[in-house]
């Protein structure tokens, strides 16, 4: 029987169909309670109304009978296919057609929308922690809410009705605030309101806990079925084929003549299309289509819930909401809310079913009741409202929470559009738009490589470990505060180098990069144990874990507890002696016949010197763009001594590469190679050397005595290398600085590691010595001005925006990746460039602070961070003339800057270089007689 419901009652179900398709009924395979209940299902077209009740011996599910097979005829020949047609298949197909690539297919095993997203929510919020998403997100808002409905003459079903973040705490309120002054530099509209005026803007919100919200008020909702069914159309105008009804049975590879795999076809029940690309857009069931290619796709299936209210007296017109704090959104739907959210305790779908294209799960009213009860205390009129329906479908999840796109390494023209965490809706106009041009050009246009699935390291991506606990912490954790210095601790130690065991003793807080265990900081009682977030499922969790304790100390977007111990790594740095575990960095060599036309083409400087040189460069995209920076030392020729030399016939060079990026520089250097038809080996001796960096005045005192080569300036000058003995251990010698000190890198076999680690701490001792990690390089390396890669160095920027031109040989004649680029943005002038700021208040700063020059934003801070030897906050911008000019040196020195921080504003002093040490000195080994004097000045 029927009857009028609350929150735990059974329900009442509406179903719409599509009245053109036959749908039966059948009993659920899975668990169930006698609450669960069927969703309401939307189709275009015309509408039947179905009334359903079940009882507690079965759950009914919606299964379509039959299909009439493919609704067009397949193509012979295609320059891309395009599989699944959800959000990101067919924003791909359009954006690949609007273009100018015509002859592309999507495929789509069901119906548009069918498998996730038809039952999306369908929420667009403008706002993100990240300048790239704000940028994909805004391309999202002008397709759906402009660019289709001109070009189509269809609406999509666009709503801006606006979007309300809720803080129940400072900290909450702190990171609403750090997105609003992001936000300013986009032109996103954005208001931080109290209690009292939201409870103006939304009556029905219970405010009495609140520290304040944020309101962006053209947020908005998007329709599934609307959005597809446009976006279908829009590219099928231009030429593209839609093509419904049609399984992808498999993909044909095959090998070229340089052993490299290629997509060469796909096939179907119906037929076999041949092509070059296929883009691999379909959701939970993405990593099967990836077996058919050989291509590993990590991600997992998880059931994602929403309920839908019955009608709320008054809820009309308001305002989408986001409670981070309670873990649960609220989704305007007409005159009720759909209500959602994320647990600790997600349920995994282990077994995806081929047979689910518009099928639910059973809802887990255990699991979803958490999302029930905040959502009762932010609106507690819904106590007394019933349920109309209930949605609980398939989502993919991936490690980080973010989504898989580019093309994969295993096999050339097979693209990823997959993993989008629930916000494929949201993201897919943007990514849409990103892959369509990764497909036709080669690379992006944004700096994707936080989506780039090369940036997972290989030993990672079938690890079905990390993937599954990883992804799991990320799905909880979805709406936790996205603060600075978090980590996860899912799935950790994974890879770890030979350092880490006595690091550990001596008190070493890891980080975590792409699965390498690198050194944060050094505190007492830092390890790492086992994961911890399966607790969430009444498994015991760890005892007296003193890393989550220190981690969250560090939740705070003030200076953090620990501020003083980086200071002291620091200052101990630039006083006296530090040493660095720098082991996960990337270490490879190049080598072959063609090794000295691949180190022309591939790297920004002139890398062919004399053997013994180490050059700083970068790797360039067709665009001029940054794709990495790294050391490149060329090597003599000789036999074989490995791990520390390859044998080289001719020409052969060592490169060490940032640890976290090792892989996506990897598999850059790999397609150059390839797409060049270069003759060359590329090997990595990444796990099988160490590599420690002794940094500071007194660094050469220190290795004197454990090395048997002849330190001074004259025998061994900056920028060389060499290999000597170490305590009777082979080691290669780098004279470098990542952090502006004189100092030496000490590349090390791995059997080798710990007897020269401790030779240097003995050696030490006596110049007291100490270890430091990478949240004192994050300060030393901005405080003298380098450049970190993805942060304030992007395949966006150019070396010449990012005050690199000295890595480009433009003087020489040369060819180099992206020099046609550079020369033409040379030539034209700057129109945008990064700029070095600091600020005389003692606030901190993270990146992302928004840059004003006169009174207008012109830009915001990449990265930030303080200098404690200047004794100032430091950070660095890219700006831009908003009157669309160039940006030089006087456009610089005579515009009044300030830097907004949470909405608070600060003057700023803009340096056309770094404060610190602008005359190199110091890594010359140069020091001023008093520099002891300038250290304790400087101290106090």
């Amino acid at each position: 029987m029927w009857k009028k419901v609350l929150w735990s009652d059974e329900t009442k179900i509406k179903l719409f169909g599509n009245n053109s398709k036959r749908y039966v009924w059948r009993k659920s395979n899975t668990a169930h309670h006698p609450e669960h209940t069927i969703p309401t299902v939307k189709h275009g077209g015309g509408s039947i109304m179905v009334w359903a009740c079940f009882s507690s011996a079965g759950t009914g599910k919606m299964v379509e009978e039959g299909g009439s097979g493919p609704t067009k005829p397949l193509p012979k020949s295609a320059e891309a296919v395009v599989i699944g047609g959800g959000s990101l298949g067919c924003q791909t197909v359009y954006h690949l057609a609007k273009m100018g690539m015509t002859n592309v297919v999507l495929l789509e095993r069901d119906r548009l929308t069918a498998g996730t997203t038809w039952h999306t929510a369908g929420l667009l919020w403008q706002l993100r922690p990240s300048d790239v998403e704000v940028e994909l997100l805004a391309h999202t808002r002008q397709v759906i809410s402009h660019d289709l409905e001109q070009e189509t003459g269809l609406e999509t079903g666009w709503i801006q009705n606006g979007g309300l973040f809720i803080a129940s705490n400072k900290q909450r309120l702190d990171e609403y605030k750090r997105l609003m002054s992001l936000g300013k530099v986009y032109g996103i509209e954005s208001h931080v309101l109290s209690p009292a005026e939201t409870k103006d803007l939304y009556p029905l919100m219970n405010v009495d806990d609140l520290y304040g919200t944020l309101y962006v008020p053209k947020d908005g909702t998007m329709d599934p079925a609307g959005t597809c069914t446009t976006l279908s159309r829009a590219a099928t105008a231009r030429g593209a084929t839609v093509i419904e009804n049609c399984p992808v049975t498999g993909i044909q590879v095959s090998t070229d003549d340089m052993g490299v795999k290629r997509v060469k076809a796909v096939e179907t029940f119906h037929g076999t299309i041949q092509t070059p690309v296929v883009v691999n857009c379909a959701g939970v069931w993405a990593a099967k289509l990836g077996e058919m290619a050989g291509v590993k796709v990590p991600l997992v299936a998880m059931h994602h819930a929403y309920v839908v209210t019955e009608r709320i007296e008054g809820i009309q017109n308001m305002p989408n909401v986001r409670d981070h704090d309670a873990s649960v959104y609220l989704r305007l739907q007409g005159d009720a809310l759909s209500v959602g959210g994320y647990e600790q305790n997600p349920v995994f779908w282990d077994k995806v079913s081929d047979k689910f294209a518009f099928s639910l799960f059973d809802l887990d009213w255990d699991v979803f009741m958490q999302h029930i009860e905040g959502a009762i205390n932010r609106v507690p009129a819904l106590e007394q409202t019933g349920i109309k329906s209930t949605v609980c479908g398939p989502e993919s999840f991936t490690a980080d929470h973010k989504p898989l796109m580019g093309e994969a390494p295993e096999v050339r023209g097979f693209f990823l559009g997959c993993g989008f965490n629930s916000a494929g809706m949201m993201l897919g106009g943007g990514c849409g738009r990103e892959l369509a041009h990764w497909i036709i050009h080669g690379r992006p246009e944004k700096d994707m490589y936080g989506y780039d699935i090369r940036r997972f390291h290989h030993s990672l991506t079938d690890n079905n470990k990390w993937i599954r606990e990883r992804s799991h912490e990320s799905y909880a954790k979805n709406y936790s505060v996205v603060f600075p210095f978090d980590e996860p601790l899912a799935s950790r130690n994974m890879r770890t180098d030979p350092f880490h065991k006595v690091l550990t003793e001596q008190g070493c807080v890891f980080q975590e990069r792409h699965g390498w265990e690198r050194p944060g900081w050094f505190n007492q009682d830092g390890a790492v144990l086992d994961y911890d977030w399966y607790g969430a499922y009444d498994i015991s969790k760890n005892q007296n874990y003193k890393y989550n304790e220190l981690l969250g100390k560090e939740y705070t977007f003030d200076y953090p507890p620990h501020h003083h111990v980086i200071k002291n790594e620091c200052l101990s740095c630039r006083h006296g002696v530090s040493v660095f575990n720098m082991s996960y960095f990337g270490k490879f060599y190049l080598t072959g016949p063609d090794a000295k036309k691949a180190a022309d083409w591939l790297f920004s400087a002139d890398v062919n010197k004399i053997p013994g040189s180490t050059v700083y460069t970068c790797m360039l995209n067709k665009r001029g763009g940054s794709e990495a920076d790294l050391t490149v030392s060329r090597l003599e020729a000789g036999a074989a001594n490995l791990p520390l030399a390859p044998e080289a016939n001719g020409d052969a060079y060592y490169l060490a590469i940032g640890g976290g990026v090792a892989e996506h520089n990897w598999n850059h250097i790999k397609t150059v190679l390839q797409d060049e038809g270069l003759n060359c080996q590329l090997t990595d001796y990444s796990e099988d050397m160490g590599m420690i960096s002794i940094q500071g005045p007194k660094s050469r005192e220190v290795l004197q005595e454990i090395l048997d080569t002849d330190l001074s300036n004259e025998a061994f000058p900056f920028s060389t290398h060499k290999v000597c003995n170490a305590v009777g251990h082979k080691v290669r010698a780098m004279r470098l600085s990542f952090v502006g000190e004189l100092g030496w890198e000490l590349h090390i076999p791995k059997d080798s590691c710990l007897p020269v680690y401790q030779a240097v701490m003995a050696a030490g001792a006596k110049h007291s010595i100490i270890n430091a990690g990478y949240r004192a390089i994050d300060s030393l390396s901005i405080e003298k001005g380098y450049r970190h890669w993805h942060a304030d160095l992007r395949p966006d920027d150019t070396p010449l925006e990012a005050g690199l031109a000295f890595t480009c040989k433009m003087k020489s004649t040369i060819p180099f990746l992206g020099r046609a680029s550079l020369e033409k943005q040379k030539a034209e002038g700057l129109r945008r460039r990064i700029v070095c700021f600091t600020i005389d208040e003692k606030v901190p700063m993270f990146g992302l602070e928004a840059i004003f020059r006169n009174g207008v934003p012109v830009g915001h801070l990449r990265r930030s961070d303080y200098g404690f030897f200047i004794d100032k906050q430091i950070g660095y911008g890219y700006i831009r003339n908003p009157d669309g000019g160039v940006v030089n040196a006087d456009f610089i020195k005579s515009g009044k800057f300030t830097l907004e921080r949470m909405g608070v504003v600060y003057e700023a002093k803009p340096h056309l270089k770094s404060p610190f040490d602008p005359s190199n000195n110091r890594v010359k080994g140069i020091y001023p007689d008093n520099y002891h004097n300038v250290y304790k000045a400087n101290a106090q």
